[in-house]
């Protein structure tokens, strides 16, 4: 059966993070543990579908405090697909140099913070931008997404570098540079995606490891409740506790 052979696929792709993406996963937790501990931001950006580990990531039932996501719109809302804001839109914008540039002018970054940009190709022009402007600005970039499937692939920033080459640290999703990894019979195009698998997995293994760093400082971690389930005080109380210390850490008195 198709369906299982793709699950065998996406397993595999975990499995592959597991083996050998620790040692980066763990320092880039560091980084992001000490922004957090800071009172700072990790600033987490990608475009169409690598905006999903993002929407993952914060605001979302079992994450904490401490994660800003940065999702621009026309990069990520291209579900009427033809029409306004389409699908031709979008891999337009995504490749327009300068825009990534401007999108950071609206954010507030500092030093302390750190930026996780999710790529699966790393070539687009708008997260070029985006870490070059980290950079600049003295932050930690961490970059996921494919980069030893497109490591020999051709820049296409005029700057010459891809986003994996910019980064301080580069979690690998372990996904083919096509993504899709299903056959099918007589079909010559294949199916099944395994990029999303590959983000969602190695975002909570990373935010795994910033919580259990943090709570080894001391440092307390405000968690966004399940809506469903009982726990100290209504789920209401715990979320409204989260949401006013995410709302006095982006607007500070």
């Amino acid at each position: 059966m198709i369906a299982f052979q793709w699950l065998e696929k996406a397993q595999q792709t975990m499995s592959r993070i597991g083996a050998t993406q620790t040692e980066p996963i763990c320092r880039a937790a560091e980084w992001m543990a000490d922004s957090i501990q800071a009172e700072r931001w990790v600033h987490t950006f990608g475009c169409g579908h690598a905006t999903l580990p993002v929407e993952e990531m914060y605001p979302r039932i079992g994450s904490f405090v401490g994660f800003h996501p940065i999702i621009e719109t026309p990069l990520s809302y291209f579900t009427h697909i033809v029409g306004d804001m389409g699908v031709n839109q979008f891999v337009f914008l995504e490749r327009v140099e300068g825009y990534g540039t401007e999108i950071m002018k609206s954010h507030a970054l500092d030093r302390r913070d750190t930026l996780w940009i999710f790529s699966h190709s790393g070539l687009n022009q708008v997260n070029i931008d985006v870490a070059l402007e980290a950079r600049r600005q003295g932050l930690k970039v961490v970059a996921t997404g494919s980069a030893a499937a497109f490591a020999e692939a051709k820049a296409r920033h005029s700057s010459g570098y891809k986003l994996f080459e910019l980064a301080d640290a580069v979690i690998d999703t372990c996904v083919p540079a096509e993504d899709a990894a299903q056959e099918l019979p007589g079909v010559p195009e294949k199916i099944g995606p395994l990029s999303t698998v590959g983000f969602v997995a190695v975002v909570w293994m990373t935010v795994a490891t910033i919580a259990e760093i943090l709570t080894a400082r001391g440092v307390p971690l405000y968690i966004h409740p399940s809506h469903n389930a009982p726990g100290k005080g209504t789920p209401k109380e715990r979320l409204e506790a989260a949401l006013e210390e995410y709302k006095r850490r982006i607007f500070p008195a």
